[in-house]
């Protein structure tokens, strides 16, 4: 097992929903993701994921979700999926300055957020720590 990687046995690998609009974070988080031994689903945008999450919803241990998207945005995607898993657990990304926004997403259930860029290790661990948070 890679340190701050999965922690379910190799038969039951924590999914991770990556939604962003954009192909290049998609791949790159992806790949970390699965180096870290974790299983990845993707989504383009916010309509693409919960409807990918509504079917799947019993698999996918973590969301990571971009704040900005052209479909449907970061908050509008995250009151959806809280609609259907009110436990859902969400990690914001984000590189632009949404202080407001993000705050009042954490304040109502968000369970934490990574600034982009992110570094490998901050990944990490970040998804490792909302992983290992209570329902």
């Amino acid at each position: 097992m890679v340190a701050n990687g999965p922690k379910k046995s190799s038969k039951e690998r924590e999914t991770i929903l990556i939604v962003d609009d954009e192909p290049s974070i998609i791949d790159v988080t992806r790949d970390i993701l699965k180096v870290l031994g974790y299983e990845v689903l993707t989504a383009k945008g916010g309509r693409e994921a919960v409807q990918l999450y509504r079917q799947q919803a019993d698999r996918i241990d973590l969301v990571i979700l971009d704040m900005v998207m052209p479909d449907m945005g970061g908050e509008d995607t995250f009151d959806l999926l809280r609609a259907i898993q009110p436990a859902v657990r969400v990690i914001l990304a984000s590189g632009y300055s949404e202080a407001g926004q993000v705050q009042q997403l954490m304040e109502r259930g968000c369970r934490g957020f990574l600034p982009k860029p992110y570094r490998i290790t901050d990944l990490a661990k970040k998804v490792r720590a909302v992983l290992d948070q209570e329902s």
